[in-house]
């Protein structure tokens, strides 16, 4: 099943979307919104099924879905949470600056907490007031959850996760440093991000759906241009039910819950940094990586971050070739 929001009140209105993203049914007569139907989803859930079989026989009233016309399917959540669950990514950053990667690292994983007031949808700008702040894009998968009780292991964890979308992380990299110095974590530097116009259920994913991780690439554009491949089922060193175990250890999480697992990364088929797909690699989900494999190898990095009129494209497809989730289509302007 695929549910997304048209716009309509602060947290938009519910509709089920078929499966080609073509049509979509109103929904508000079983749950006005998606956090209505997450707040009561074991009743709600089946009869939002029903509706999505019922649109896919055209049996019912059904409109036309305009992914530019829809909301973000969570135009605001309780809570966002943040991952760094591709521990290469971390590695390459840390590798740059020429910092020490602890071991625990490898074991225990790295989460923040974002601002959630404000979802993008997938197709908004991305407001720039300072080229000097380092615009970045990040491609990520994440988890909505129900209500998780607190202590969950991995495998309870699993059974929360109600439905699977996409974000596009922006963070503002000049900014990261001075905010770190401090002790207290990301402000400033991690402004709106923008949700993919539909959420799956798991179910909907098939054989993509598996061991608690999203397989298959996630695909990047950088002003048209192919950017970043990476599988987000490869190199994922903790998967989404040690990351909600992770941050259910010492309380309960409420539905609605959005659970990133961060920068979709890969290693090379050498084991090293990824190459560029120029050159034969999977690329890159975020600028910074590609700015810290340049450190690396040349001792300067030589990419710029975002510009006013650049644009970025992220997707996964079908076995298709069709969009599971829609496409996040943003462009940076002046804000």
């Amino acid at each position: 099943m695929k549910i997304g929001s048209l716009r309509g009140g602060r947290d938009g209105r519910l509709v089920v979307v078929s499966r080609d993203l073509a049509w979509c049914a109103d929904a508000t007569h079983i749950a006005p919104t998606l956090q209505a139907a997450l707040d009561n989803w074991p009743t709600v859930s089946p009869q939002l099924e029903l509706l999505a079989t019922d649109l896919a026989h055209e049996v019912i009233p059904m409109m036309r879905f305009h992914e530019r016309q829809a909301a973000a399917p969570l135009p605001r959540a309780y809570q966002r949470a943040d991952g760094s669950a591709y521990v290469n990514h971390v590695e390459l950053v840390r590798k740059a600056r020429g910092a020490e990667m602890p071991e625990t690292f490898w074991t225990d994983p790295l989460m923040y907490q974002g601002a959630s007031d404000e979802m993008l949808s997938a197709r908004e700008p991305i407001p720039l007031a300072d080229l000097s702040w380092g615009c970045d894009f990040e491609a990520e998968v994440v988890v909505v959850t129900g209500d998780v009780p607190r202590g969950v292991n991995r495998e309870e964890a699993l059974d929360h996760i109600r439905l699977i979308g996409l974000v596009n992380d922006v963070s503002l990299r000049n900014l990261i440093p001075a905010e770190l110095a401090k002790g207290f974590g990301f402000l400033q530097s991690e402004p709106a991000s923008a949700l993919s116009p539909v959420f799956v259920t798991p179910d909907e994913l098939g054989d993509r759906w598996r061991d608690g991780k999203l397989h298959g690439p996630l695909k990047v554009d950088l002003n048209g241009k192919p950017f970043g491949r990476a599988d987000a089922g490869v190199d994922m060193t903790f998967d989404f039910g040690t990351l909600i175990a992770h941050l259910a250890k010492s309380r309960k999480i409420g539905a609605g819950s959005i659970i990133g697992a961060g920068t979709v990364s890969n290693r090379g088929e050498d084991g090293g940094p990824g190459k560029p797909i120029a050159q034969g690699g999977r690329g890159y989900s975020c600028i910074a990586e590609v700015r810290t494999v340049e450190t690396i190898l040349a001792g300067a990095p030589s990419t710029e971050f975002l510009r006013h009129g650049d644009s970025v494209r992220i997707w996964m497809d079908d076995d298709h070739g069709h969009p599971i989730f829609g496409t996040i289509e943003q462009t940076v302007v002046a804000g």
